[in-house]
């Protein structure tokens, strides 16, 4: 009677942990299950979001195809050139090698493609580094991108801070030929913040690591502050 009891005994136990087995393995299904599901999700999501990302922005006038820089000049080296307009080193590259990138523009020797990039948002409280890309955009459509962004690096306010408002680079564009009316309503509406976004995020996968960066022919000019350097480099590059 005890040996049939433990016989019963053991083989309810046997089934309870087959029970258990089989609740395992749904267990472990299910959410192997749910993972896949995820994934597959979030690949699907990622693939349509890069897609929208892609066909957000709109190109001011004067940017190149790919709506990275604005162009001007054209010879047949090209000059890329990298800067945050809140950057002191990108003010001090202006101030001793700007004026060679725009004689060399103007004697048709180089293309000169400026990508405003934004990347110093975290030293503003006003996303300066956005804003003023944005801005120049807007003086690009207005025909004064050299003139506006040479403004910006001559009144460049310092780092930490809310630095220009909006109707303060509208004043700024102003002051250099851009009507009130267009170009104001272009700064308030954001309509190239896009843009400049795009074209942050298109440097960063051109490995620009810092501004400013100047390429002359895809290779970078080591010294830029010296002008001789990138005269010398586009003359050997032409």
């Amino acid at each position: 009677m005890s040996s049939r009891k433990g016989r019963k005994e053991a083989a309810r136990v046997v089934r309870e942990q087959l029970a258990q087995e089989r609740r395992r393995k749904r267990t472990l299904w299910v959410s192997v299950t749910a993972v896949f599901v995820l994934v597959i999700a979030g690949f699907v999501g990622w693939a349509v979001y890069s897609e929208q990302r892609a066909g957000e922005f709109t190109p001011p006038p004067g940017a190149n195809e790919a709506g990275t820089g604005i162009v001007y000049g054209s010879g047949p080296v090209t000059i890329d050139l990298y800067e945050d307009y809140l950057c002191p080193a990108c003010k001090q590259f202006q101030e001793v090698s700007g004026e060679t990138v725009d004689q060399l523009a103007d004697e048709g020797k180089a293309q000169v493609v400026f990508h405003p990039v934004a990347i110093l948002d975290n030293r503003s409280t006003t996303q300066y580094s956005t804003r003023s890309s944005a801005a120049a955009g807007c003086a690009s459509a207005g025909g004064k991108f050299r003139e506006f962004s040479e403004a910006l690096f001559v009144q460049q306010p310092g780092e930490d801070g809310a630095q220009f408002n909006n109707d303060e680079l509208i004043d700024i564009g102003v002051g250099v030929g851009l009507d009130r009316d267009s170009f104001g309503s272009c700064v308030k509406d954001g309509t190239y913040l896009s843009w400049t976004k795009h074209v942050t995020e298109e440097s960063s996968r051109a490995n620009v690591s810092g501004t400013p960066t100047v390429l002359v022919n895809g290779e970078p000019v080591a010294d830029w502050t010296s002008p001789e350097n990138i005269r010398a480099a586009v003359e050997a590059a032409s």
